[in-house]
């Protein structure tokens, strides 16, 4: 079991530099920051969550800017997006970013992807809220033809190039891990038919154990090796007996969230969760 964080990288909370050597420091296994290229005024598209939207939504660093600051200032822990909305993004450009990034950090990033729930946003770059979940696998099969072979091309219906060169290619091979957050009726068969790992928010499946096992069947259905299918659980609950429980259904990591605030309020939180690190250590 490995434990991860997450935070919103924003201009008013601490420097993903400073956050993520504190981090390694601690033993953290990961860093995930999330992702809104922006957020349109109007408000046409409610809040998941209920109620106003926090401000922070508005204020996010770029993603992989940020983690790029991380890498700088770090030596081992892994840099994770959670999540970066691809169908907001031109893949060849994203697929070099990543690459630059999983070169210069020495292998370290985790591409964590979704389709976005904000369909005023994703309008903004072109893309239909009825068509995001297509976008997105195309888009990921895209990348991952430009991060496999020294002449890529893809040919879909939202995607489409002829053989390009497009380098460098990412350390990690055959590439960065790919893990979807989602959760939906279609999300486990998505993770199984096109990326390495399922990366669901915690508060949305009470039944985490059970669709765990799902997961599981349908990589064997497909003849993908099951093991090879990683679960990471996001803003997971930070108590050592969640990281048993964790561990018991097979979830290999946990990523626990940490408030948007300066150093004042989060370097204390982080000497708090580094017990998980410990209690990590003792179910592994």
């Amino acid at each position: 079991m490995k434990i991860g964080l997450t935070i919103f990288p924003t201009d008013s909370a601490i420097r993903p530099d400073e956050l993520a050597q504190a981090a390694e420091d601690r033993g953290f296994e990961s860093l995930f920051f999330s992702e809104h290229t922006h957020i349109p005024v109007s408000r046409r598209t409610p809040y998941p969550a209920g109620g106003e939207m926090p401000q922070e939504f508005t204020r996010i660093h770029d993603p992989l800017i940020a983690l790029t600051t991380a890498a700088a200032s770090t030596e081992r822990i892994r840099l994770g997006t959670g999540i970066c909305t691809v169908t907001q993004r031109d893949p060849i450009i994203l697929a070099k970013q990543v690459a630059s990034l999983d070169v210069f950090s020495g292998g370290r990033v985790i591409l964590g992807v979704g389709a976005g729930w904000n369909a005023e946003e994703m309008e903004n770059h072109g893309t239909a809220f009825a068509t995001r979940w297509q976008v997105l696998r195309e888009r990921v099969e895209a990348m991952k033809s430009i991060w496999h072979g020294d002449k890529a091309s893809y040919d879909g219906e939202f995607v489409n190039f002829d053989p390009i060169w497009c380098y460098p290619k990412p350390l990690q091979r055959p590439h960065p891990p790919v893990l979807l957050g989602a959760h939906g009726k279609a999300a486990l068969r998505r993770v199984v038919a096109y990326c390495d790992g399922w990366l669901p928010v915690a508060q949305h499946p009470d039944n985490l154990s059970s669709r765990i096992t799902e997961l599981r069947r349908y990589a064997d259905e497909i003849g993908r090796d099951p093991a090879s299918i990683s679960v990471s659980v996001y803003w997971a609950i930070p108590d050592p007996h969640t990281v048993e429980k964790y561990a018991e259904w097979g979830v290999d990591r946990m990523v626990v969230a940490l408030p948007t605030a300066g150093p004042d309020v989060v370097l204390p939180l982080l000497d708090e969760y580094a017990t998980l690190v410990r209690a990590a250590e003792g179910v592994s």
